[in-house]
This record gives C-alpha cells, sequence and structure tokens, in this order.
C-alpha cells in the first residue's frame, strides 16, 4: 500500500507525575504501532504525543470560560486528525482520572465517530484491570470512536514481567494491541473470526468466549 500522506498517529496520556508509568504505556504502544504500519505500508507515519498534565489549568479554564488556549485547541485537532488514537490513564478510584474525563469531555461527540482507539490504563494493582471495559470502552462508544479488541493494563508488577501460563506478558499485549491499531488504521478486520492471524498470535486466530472472559479477570 502506497501512502500519499503520512499516517498520523496520536496517544494521549493522563499521567500526572514525572516519570510517568503512563506515559511510558503510551509511548510503548506508539512504538509498536508505528512498527506494524512502517511494516504493512510504504509511506511515512508521524507519532504525537500529548501530555495532559501540561494542559490541565488550559483544560479548567476551557471548562468553564468555553474558549480554548492554543495549546489546547492544537491537542484537540490533533486527536480529531488523527489516523488511530491511544488513550491512556492512571486509575484514580477504580476510573479513569478526572484529567482524562475532562479533556475528552472538550471533544464534540461526533468528532472521533469510526476512529480506531486503542484504550490502557496504568494502576498499582491488576484488581483495576477492568476499568478498561467498565469506564474507559462505554466513554469511547458515546464518542462512537472503534476501540480495537485489544486492551491493554499495566500494573505495577507487569512491567518487566513475561506473563504466565494464563496471561500474556506486558510487551506481548502492547504489541498485539498496537499490531490491531494499525490493522484498524490500515482498513483491514480487527476482530471476529474473519481477522488473519496476526505476527503474535498463536496458531489459532480466533480465541473462545470463555478464554476472554478468563483473560479479563486475570489481566
Amino acid at each position: 500500500m502506497l501512502a500519499t500522506t503520512p499516517l498520523r498517529v496520536v496517544a494521549v496520556s493522563a499521567g500526572l507525575s514525572q516519570p510517568s508509568s503512563t506515559r511510558l504505556l503510551a509511548d510503548r504502544l506508539a512504538a509498536a504501532t508505528r512498527e506494524r504500519l512502517a511494516a504493512e505500508q510504504d509511506g511515512r507515519v508521524e507519532v504525537h504525543v500529548i501530555e495532559l498534565r501540561d494542559l490541565a489549568v488550559d483544560i479548567a479554564n476551557h471548562l468553564v470560560s468555553g474558549f480554548p488556549s492554543a495549546g489546547l485547541r492544537e491537542a484537540i485537532d490533533a486527536v480529531t486528525e488523527a489516523d488511530g488514537l491511544i488513550a491512556v490513564t492512571p486509575v484514580f478510584t477504580a476510573s479513569y482520572s478526572g484529567l482524562f474525563k475532562s479533556f475528552f469531555d472538550l471533544i464534540d461527540h461526533t468528532a472521533l465517530t469510526g476512529k480506531p482507539v486503542v484504550i490502557a490504563a496504568t494502576g498499582g494493582t491488576a484488581r483495576h484491570s477492568l476499568v478498561l471495559e467498565h469506564a474507559l470502552r462505554p466513554l469511547f462508544a458515546y464518542l462512537r470512536a472503534v476501540t480495537v479488541p485489544t486492551s491493554v493494563y499495566a500494573a505495577s508488577t507487569d512491567w518487566g514481567s513475561s506473563g504466565d501460563e494464563y496471561t500474556e506478558g506486558l510487551p506481548s499485549r502492547i504489541r498485539r494491541a498496537g499490531g490491531e491499531l494499525a490493522s484498524a488504521v490500515l482498513g483491514r478486520t480487527v476482530s471476529g473470526a474473519s481477522r488473519a492471524p496476526g505476527l503474535d498470535d498463536g496458531e489459532d486466530a480466533v480465541v473462545p468466549f470463555e478464554q476472554q472472559l478468563a483473560d479479563l479477570r486475570l489481566d
């Protein structure tokens, strides 16, 4: 496939600390997506990471006044014009952070229609991993985006872990999510039985529903 314009991947990180595991996860997902896109098409791939902590005051002012600053407008435009989006939040009180939600509250509910999105989150314990399904996935469904099947949760113990007999390690999940986002950006099917096996899939491309539920509980 020959792309005439660069493919644009935007990652939104709502991490507050510096250095931030949320930013690190956003960077790794962006790198995995860029790698797969570069391997599967001939055009350039541009990656842009938005740090919401740098826009926190601007976001609050916009919520009150209704007028975005130049920097905030640039960030909103980057998200709405991206070919693929990566959204990563730390877990606060068993949900996404207020900063993360406030930013996406500023985006028109039709502006992300059909846009492929990887959702991801970081937290101190694996017990909060279902935040991806009960909070983030419904948020992007409301925004009419298309979330790829694989979401990525990174607990503190996941960094540097290779996984076990029941779950993939964090690097494998990142590669799989990045590959799915790349396929969606290129207009290919990334869910259901019709999807062709990817580089990071096993011999069976279709995971039984019961196994998917088990993976959700253990991920």
